[in-house]
């Protein structure tokens, strides 16, 4: 058997990271058994789903590495299969036309409330005569398509991560609809009935999901069985959890894949990340992993039931593992973008050799690529901007005067490296008689307006090569 799994966002928003995890171990699964990764759009909402969010999820995906082997297939574009699906349990009678009203349901739904009781459909339209169908329809009344259920009947599956799971049918609700209203032929067919349709077609083996979609599970088995098809097996994944043990939702900030870009975390640390939301290693010491190293890795037996808490400190710290090894030229193309939506330039000296030396020179330090924005703000503006301690550095007595030997000894550098800056440091410290430490801090304050930051050297070179070294020391003597 070959293993064939899918992912199947609604574009009704963006790229939600629950779903995202979903596709993860959708790939670690597929990609460990040599098997299949599908992509499917469920669009049948047609109300609100946009294609501004197929965007999103598509490139969020791709962002991501979770490349698919077939689709995208779109339920918008299979509606002939779903109608005629819902025709063959109409034939066997496994469904029926129900003309039941909004407003006797709502009389209903409210009878059971005054009963305390749950609510649920009391199936009043399943054994209707040819007569009677006959009768609503001259009322005017369209019909809903109602999926019949045995209300003694358990349904029963073992989980690959809960293990054996039990529902009985009198708790699923009554008779489900599987079809919209409509006046004549099929309505728009619905989620549960949709998704079993396409998963037969589509030859789903497993199906992994999010441990919300548990009661759809029960439903979803019964109509499996009615279309005469294999059941596939079920895996259902604990949620990611908030740091009260809620549902991560909109409410607790960013959810969206894109929003984390926009942060400034790289594909490969939030991806790692999602990995570990619920999965551990065979080796729990072991926290960084490319896809293909955890595909070699996963199984549902280290899937843990518990719902799986968002850390904002370990999503960090995977971030900055990856920024600080990765290469050079590598992280200045991941830093531009930032840069350029901060405003900054790459002109007079700042071209791709210095930019490439400024992503060196910060990368050590990044947890996220947008802290480059406030990292480099120096290198790119012309007058520094001081903080508190620059400024009281710079008043110190015997500032001026280290700063303008600083200034005289470069007027005889034509060029300016690493080993004549430290030669123009230890000549002004012998010349002024003043302690080292004195020229580094009021040189680090002079030139990037604080007496804290990256490489001072480093600093000095760059600035040096874009003419805004002397400008800085000119104006911090004045």
């Amino acid at each position: 058997m070959t293993v064939r799994v899918r992912i199947a966002p609604s574009p009704t928003g963006n790229l939600h990271i629950g779903t995202a995890r979903t596709a993860v171990f959708n790939y670690l699964f597929a990609r460990h058994h040599g098997g299949k990764f599908i992509l499917r759009i469920e669009d049948t909402d047609l109300e609100r789903s946009r294609p501004e969010y197929t965007d999103n999820i598509l490139s969020g995906l791709r962002w991501l590495g979770l490349n698919w082997d077939e689709g995208p297939f779109f339920q918008s574009q299979r509606l002939d299969l779903y109608q005629a699906a819902v025709e063959k349990l109409l034939e066997q009678g496994l469904a029926y036309r129900c003309y039941t009203t909004s407003e006797e349901l709502e009389a209903l739904r409210e009878a059971q409330k005054a009963r305390n009781e749950a609510p649920r459909y009391d199936n009043r339209h399943r054994n209707l005569t040819p007569e009677q169908r006959a009768a609503f329809e001259a009322e005017g009344r369209s019909s809903v398509i109602r999926f019949q259920i045995d209300d003694g009947r358990e349904i029963v599956w073992n989980d690959l991560v809960r293990g054996k799971m039990s529902w009985r049918g009198s708790d699923l609700g009554g008779d489900m609809v599987i079809a919209r209203a409509s006046a004549e032929g099929v309505g728009q067919p619905l989620y549960n009935f949709v998704v079993v349709v396409d998963d037969i077609d589509m030859q789903i083996t497993h199906v992994i999901r999010g441990e919300d979609h548990i009661a759809n599970t029960a439903k979803q088995i019964l109509l499996y069985e009615a279309l005469g098809a294999q059941i596939p097996e079920f895996a259902h994944t604990p949620l990611i959890l908030n740091q009260e043990g809620r549902k991560l939702s909109k409410r607790d900030g960013v959810t969206s894949i894109s929003d984390f870009q926009q942060m400034g975390f790289t594909a490969e640390g939030l991806v790692n990340y999602m990995t570990l939301l619920g999965w551990s290693a065979p080796d729990s010491t072991q926290e960084i992993f490319t896809l293909e190293a955890a595909a070699k890795e996963f199984t549902f037996e280290r899937v843990n039931r518990a719902g799986a808490k968002f850390d904002w400190d370990k999503l960090d710290w995977l971030n900055s593992q990856y920024l600080h090894s990765t290469p050079v030229d590598k992280l200045t193309d991941l830093l531009i973008p930032f840069w350029e939506t901060a405003g900054y330039t790459f002109s007079g000296g700042r071209e791709r050799p210095w930019l490439e030396q400024l992503a060196g020179l910060i990368g050590a330090s990044l947890t996220r690529l947008v802290d480059a924005v406030a990292m480099s703000k120096m290198f790119f503006i012309e007058a520094v901007e001081f903080s508190s301690e620059g400024s009281a550095q710079l008043q110190q007595e015997g500032v001026k005067a280290t700063l303008q030997g600083i200034l005289t000894a470069l007027e005889n550098q034509p060029q300016l490296s690493a080993d004549t800056a430290q030669e123009i440091i230890k000549q002004v410290v012998k010349e002024q008689k003043v302690k080292k430490g004195l020229v580094m801090r009021s040189l680090r304050a002079a030139l990037t307006g604080d007496v804290h930051g990256p490489d001072l050297i480093q600093s000095w070179l760059l600035l040096n090569q874009i003419g805004l070294d002397k400008q800085r020391l000119n104006q911090a003597i004045i």
